[in-house]
């Protein structure tokens, strides 16, 4: 479902780390889509029968009901289905059970986390984007949009990204050490997404140029601390340097 030519979606982190995150297809979102459906209409089976142990008619109690009443179900039935989404993108990260099995969740354009205002309208354009049918609004618009944005997304400012994995074995290779390069010191644990901007710095470290190679790996070490004054002029040396070190720092961490 990848090709080379899927787009990308380019944020900057606050310690201004550039970073490119892959954009979710309209396949990604399709099956995602179908996970998520699957276990809405598994609840509804469910709630079926349960209500028939309740009521034998289950179809003459909703004849039964006034044109009020019949409005107010329906739109029981759309609010059950709304909160499922949005409730799953505030509380789980961007992610629903369907977004989180394919690896992919709801951010701002800006890479922030989705919030509430966000998903509720996301989700809210629900409707429209399944017009006239099986969402043939949403995937229209899906297919015109560079990052493969519904209608919800472009009216919530949110697009899908996928979450790459980190391949650690290319920072677990056995190196030589460099002369008097320090080991990495334990002063502090890294938190999570500490430890995930190291790893997205030493995965791009090799493509930027040298000079801003040289800026980011110092920022990062700076950030890390734990370094003698001795101990940084040599860890900052040369990239290489700066690299190992944060490198063994991560490995230490994970």
């Amino acid at each position: 479902m990848s090709t080379a030519s899927t787009p990308h979606l380019a944020v900057a982190t606050p310690e201004r780390v550039a970073l490119s995150l892959p954009v979710a297809g309209i396949g990604y979102r399709c099956l995602a889509w179908l996970v998520d459906a699957s276990l809405l209409f598994f609840f509804w089976v469910v709630a079926y029968f349960v209500f028939t142990l309740l009521v034998s008619d289950v179809l003459g109690v909703f004849q039964g009901l006034s044109g009020a009443g019949q409005t107010l179900l329906v739109v029981g039935i759309f609010a059950t289905q709304w909160l499922y989404w949005t409730l799953g993108e505030v509380f789980f990260h961007g992610q629903t059970p369907g977004k989180r099995a394919l690896r992919i969740r709801v951010v701002r354009l800006d890479g922030s986390p989705v919030g509430l205002y966000e998903s509720a309208v996301r989700n809210l354009c629900r409707a429209v984007d399944f017009l006239p049918g099986v969402y043939a609004a949403g995937c229209i618009s899906m297919l015109l949009t560079p990052q493969h944005r519904r209608l919800g997304d472009l009216l919530a400012g949110t697009v899908l990204v996928r979450e790459e994995r980190i391949d650690l074995d290319k920072y677990t290779a056995t190196r030589a050490p460099e002369a008097g390069a320090p080991g990495p010191k334990a002063t502090r644990a890294l938190t999570p997404d500490e430890v995930e901007l190291v790893l997205a710095f030493l995965t791009r470290a090799p493509g930027l140029h040298a000079d801003v190679r040289r800026r980011m790996g110092t920022k990062l070490v700076e950030k890390l601390g734990g370094l003698t004054s001795e101990e940084q002029v040599t860890v900052l040396a040369s990239a290489e340097a700066t690299e190992a070190f944060l490198r063994a720092h991560v490995q230490v961490e994970r």
